[in-house]
């Protein structure tokens, strides 16, 4: 008995400091205090959607995602049965990054192009906004070695055309790196699509989802159950890339945050 007793507290105190960093700014995270862990986990909603909430300090913690379009503010989360909560938004200007590629049917696509890009932004809202019930893993590594050579939120120009921030950040890579798993969870979807190429995105629970693209090799299927640590795939250049890299995002109540604040 003593034994386990050891181990258990052996694996509390390596996942007691795992807890993401709070930055309440555009595509960062809002970290509100809710109740004493002693109480029963409270059911949080922002904008309509569930938020994740984990325990920290002794204390059940919102963690709620912030949209790249909030406007620096004062908003609320509700919490079932309970008052509002407010929390305020800080005002931040993410740098500009141009880029050139040599096919335009990526900046400027194409009707069919355009079709397909239509169905699979449906398909990445339902992956992207799913909420599962247990406990989130926050307990989050790098999913790959290398230079990161596209910042979280950089407002990209492609062959002068704005669009949207990048929503993950950018792992330089040699071709074949393998990519693996930054917590433990389950392989919510694997496909290709037209901008991400191939895709991977692993579900650790209570809204938190993961999403690794431009894969060359994906080896994993949906519904395996993974480890931190273990192997989703290999660096590719698949979709819109200009060479071999690792697209790495991370999706809390459906909005894409800052990577960095989980390492």
């Amino acid at each position: 008995m003593k034994k386990w007793l050891l181990l258990g507290f052996a694996l509390y105190s390596a996942h007691a400091g795992a807890f993401p960093r709070a930055n309440p700014v555009p595509g960062g995270i809002a970290e509100i205090p809710l109740a004493p862990q002693s109480a029963s986990a409270p059911i949080v909603q922002y904008a309509g959607r569930r938020v994740t909430v984990a325990a920290n300090n002794g204390q059940w913690v919102a963690l709620v995602g912030i949209p790249f379009d909030a406007q620096a503010g004062t908003y609320s989360v509700q919490v079932r049965n309970g008052k509002p909560i407010e929390f305020s938004v800080q005002d931040k200007q993410y740098r500009t990054q141009r880029i050139t590629l040599s096919d335009n049917n990526m900046v400027e696509p194409d009707e069919e192009s355009s079709a397909r890009i239509v169905r699979e932004l449906a398909v990445q809202k339902q992956l992207k906004t799913r909420f599962s019930a247990g406990e989130a893993d926050l307990n989050f590594i790098r999913p790959a070695p290398g230079a990161d050579t596209g910042r979280f939120g950089m407002r990209r120009i492609f062959n002068g055309q704005p669009r949207n921030p990048h929503s993950g950040m950018d792992i330089a890579a040699a071709a074949g790196t393998p990519v693996k798993s930054t917590a433990s969870g389950r392989v919510l979807h694997t496909g290709d699509f037209f901008f991400s190429g191939n895709v991977v995105y692993v579900d650790h629970g209570a809204g938190v989802i993961s999403m690794y693209a431009h894969l060359s090799k994906i080896s994993v299927k949906v519904g395996d159950v993974v480890q931190q640590g273990d192997i989703l795939g290999e660096v590719g250049s698949t979709g819109r890339a200009t060479g071999p890299h690792l697209h790495w995002s991370v999706y809390l109540n459906g909005e894409a945050v800052d990577p960095t604040l989980f390492l």
